[in-house]
């Protein structure tokens, strides 16, 4: 494979992955709908390369030649016209994901490989609406993506086996261990990981503890680096919500409904690190309070 690669989408996951290939030495062409959202991306990047710099794992000439491989575009045909390989990285909505692989298999060269980062939607729908089914597949990225070393490999019902070793070892050259997952609801990560964030959930729903508490119980208990709750906040709380309903409906099972608390903070818009309240609050008035507590002591 060659290395022109499309990310579409700019927001966290999107940006991560674009860093990461670029980082690697692929050309990557990043799309987003606003140029606005496009200079966000770029301006975490480089403020995620700087972090390297600063602890030493990347020089100013790396980071440099990193940026320089990334060009940005608001038009999705123009990006995607020379691609190898496309990644999207649009919002966990099924409809969106539809229409921007309709569009991609559209203007795409015939042997571009389609991937998307989905978390939990299924790769067989995703590839039924192209004409290219056999070269649709999953790269599932972690969390911060410049870091966490897993990509979940997902493979749809047709998935060919050219596909899945081509992106396989793709995987590896960006520094990743790839760990290939057949195609149902949650796939491995987060058919395991939603539950728990839900079941804590449940927890504080039903009173057995607090935020902080329950949060504690599995750090400490668990040695889990952030409890389930703080780490629900981050992931979005809405997509927690989108999760958890794509594994209730693929599996008509009741101990994958979301929790009434969860439902009840997505529908009041509190969804977390993005909204600057979920279960912990985030706004500027209580980092302003952390803070004049500090000078305090």
């Amino acid at each position: 494979m060659n290395k022109n690669i499309v990310v579409i989408g700019a927001g966290t996951m999107g940006n991560g992955i674009a860093h990461t290939f670029a980082q690697t030495g692929f050309k990557v062409n990043l799309v987003d709908v606003s140029q606005e959202a496009l200079d966000r991306g770029i301006k975490t990047i480089t403020t995620n390369l700087d972090r390297i710099i600063a602890k030493g794992n990347l020089t100013e000439e790396e980071k440099a030649n990193t940026l320089a491989n990334i060009s940005t575009f608001t038009a999705l045909e123009d990006a995607v016209k020379d691609a190898d390989l496309i990644v999207e990285a649009a919002t966990e909505n099924i409809d969106l994901k539809l229409k921007i692989f309709q569009q991609m298999d559209a203007a795409a060269p015939a042997d571009c490989i389609l991937a998307t980062n989905t978390s939990s939607i299924s790769i067989t729908k995703i590839a039924s609406v192209t004409s290219r089914p056999e070269k649709v597949i999953g790269m599932h990225f972690m969390n911060p993506v410049p870091i966490m070393k897993l990509v979940e490999i997902i493979k749809g019902y047709s998935t060919s086996k050219e596909t899945f070793s081509a992106i396989y070892e793709m995987s590896k050259t960006l520094g990743k261990v790839p760990v290939e997952v057949n195609d149902y609801p949650g796939f491995v990560a987060n058919r395991i990981l939603m539950p728990m964030i839900n079941e804590a959930i449940y927890s504080l729903y039903e009173g057995v503890a607090g935020v902080e508490e329950i949060d504690t119980v599995m750090k400490l208990g668990m040695a889990h680096p952030m409890g389930p709750l703080q780490l629900a906040d981050f992931i979005g709380l809405d997509v927690c919500l989108s999760i958890m309903n794509v594994l209730y409906d693929g599996f008509k099972n009741p101990k994958y409904a979301p929790c009434p608390l969860l439902v009840n903070m997505v529908t009041a818009k509190k969804l977390g690190v993005k909204s600057g309240e979920g279960f912990y609050d985030y706004s500027e008035s209580k980092k302003a309070e952390k803070i004049s507590k500090q000078f305090a002591k």
